[in-house]
């Protein structure tokens, strides 16, 4: 059962190669394991996913609750800024949610300044590079467990 699931939306497999000044040198392979080393430490489980492809991150929430899943944290991607229906996805989860961005959204283009997400999510870390990953899955991590006490 993986209590958290963590997704990463369009072009994040690219992460490492594409514009690494803006999303620095890490992999997505490399997040993904530093992210399953914390949850190693806490005894927890993950389950990482990403896709291009809108339907399949749907598809992906929409069975989460049936998994086990307790908490999301999604890299929207640029799906942050057209995607209704992944927020629609979100919001009928009934799951909490933390939404994550490598780079600082709003010191980019314009365009990138809106997200349909951020209402609904229980935090957005955005700009603190692949370890904003991080700091959302110990808080992820630490609200499951006090709510378990």
């Amino acid at each position: 059962m993986a209590r958290i699931l963590i997704i990463h939306g369009p072009n994040l497999n690219m992460l490492g190669q594409r514009e690494p000044g803006i999303y620095g040198q890490a992999t997505l392979t490399d997040i993904d394991n530093r992210l399953q080393v914390i949850a190693d430490e806490h005894q927890d489980s993950i389950r990482c996913t990403q896709s291009n492809s809108e339907s399949e991150l749907i598809d992906e929430i929409h069975s989460a609750r049936g998994r086990g899943t307790e908490f999301v944290l999604i890299n929207p991607a640029a799906f942050t800024h057209t995607s209704v229906a992944l927020r629609d996805a979100l919001a009928a989860s009934e799951l909490p949610f933390i939404e994550v961005h490598i780079s600082n959204v709003h010191a980019r283009e314009p365009f990138r300044h809106k997200s349909y997400f951020s209402d609904l999510a229980q935090g957005v870390i955005c700009g603190l590079g692949a370890q904003g990953y991080e700091y959302a899955l110990r808080h992820a991590l630490d609200t499951l467990n006090n709510a378990a006490h």
